[in-house]
């Protein structure tokens, strides 16, 4: 059997080959042997054998520490957080399936990038003026929320004066604090859970508060009431598009108060970017997005229960910096970035592509 350290070592250099080889993912089975995913598709590690139950019962024992240990036998699965000899972290996620130990490590970069760097239109940085109010960053898995998020808080740092806190799980970015106040509580570590954090908030004199993600009908219902009473609250959800959002929120809460939700949705919500990373021809992803302002047509529409209607009005308000997912992949396609066939991979709507593209 290896020791600690030798398992220490050789683990620390998958990690140290994601980062060299710029991979988002670093996936470790039993019976597989380590795998990357870079821009997407997935990769062997060349010369790598397959890993045991061994090997596997082995890495969890080194990279964890006594408490997570526990709780991954109690919870049999474990999200934290993975620092690199300062050069990357990670977010890891340790779960069992077939009664075997299994693991993810998404790598997140050491520098925050601006959304100009990101690809992102810069329109985004509109909502880091208002002094309260809603904004939620949406998508699938993967597709660079976190991200995204980041730019928008950094770009909060060094623009304004404020008390920024974090709630996360685990945390993902480190800020370096500019211009504000930044306190980063991971849930778990710094607190029991999202909602206790978020209620916590109110005591706790914070201007911009950043929720990685709102799991619950608690959270959900705080955040709410934060953005209500005087904070800029920004959270991440996995749904779709601006539609599906507002569906996604109100649902959560029983029948009887979904109509006090929806008013309050139409009263704080900022506005709504909803984001995709699409591959590019040359190799690479870049984020193809929808960008959803709240007006007064779309707070009515909210209010109303007609959320079915929103994505019409996104269609129709480009001169006021809306922009629809599909307008998004046609300029992309357009501009020789992304084929045709990659942006119909991802649109919701085909039809209505073939013509924008026309």
């Amino acid at each position: 059997m290896e020791n600690r350290t030798q398992i220490e070592a050789k683990f620390n250099s998958y990690l140290e080959m994601v980062a060299q080889q710029g991979a988002s993912d670093l996936h470790l089975s039993v019976g597989r042997p380590p795998i990357l995913r870079i821009d997407g598709k997935l990769y062997p590690i060349a010369g790598e054998e397959k890993l045991s139950d061994r090997a596997m019962i082995e890495t969890a024992q080194a990279i964890l520490n006594e408490d997570q240990k526990k709780r991954l036998e109690k919870e049999r699965q474990i999200d934290f957080s993975i620092d690199l000899h300062g050069k990357a972290r990670f977010r890891a996620n340790v779960f069992y399936q077939k009664g075997y130990i299994s693991a993810a490590f998404r790598m997140i970069p050491s520098k925050i990038r601006t959304l100009e760097e990101l690809k992102l239109p810069t329109i985004l940085y509109e909502f880091t003026k208002p002094a309260q109010g809603f904004v939620l960053i949406t998508g699938p898995c993967g597709h660079g929320k976190s991200t995204t998020l980041a730019a928008i808080i950094d770009y909060i740092n060094h623009t304004r004066q404020d008390h920024i806190i974090t709630i996360e799980d685990p945390i993902e970015y480190l800020f370096d604090p500019d211009m504000c106040i930044i306190d980063q509580r991971e849930v778990f570590q710094d607190a029991m859970s999202f909602g206790t954090a978020l209620r916590a908030t109110f005591r706790e004199d914070a201007d911009v508060i950043m929720v990685g993600e709102m799991r619950d009908i608690e959270t959900i219902s705080t955040a709410l009431t934060a953005a209500e009473t005087g904070h800029l609250i920004f959270a991440t959800l996995h749904t779709n598009d601006a539609s599906q959002t507002i569906d996604r929120i109100v649902d959560v809460f029983p029948a009887h108060q979904q109509n006090q939700v929806r008013m309050q949705l139409a009263q704080t919500l900022l506005g709504i970017v909803s984001q995709r990373l699409v591959n590019k021809i040359e190799g690479g992803r870049v984020p193809a997005v929808e960008i959803l302002y709240n007006n007064n047509a779309i707070s009515n529409l909210i209010r109303e229960g007609k959320s079915h209607q929103i994505n019409l009005v996104i269609e129709t308000s480009r001169e006021q910096g809306m922009i629809s997912l599909n307008y998004s992949l046609a300029d992309l396609v357009k501009r020789g970035i992304i084929s045709m066939e990659e942006a119909e991979t991802y649109s919701t709507n085909k039809d209505e592509l073939k013509i924008l593209l026309r």
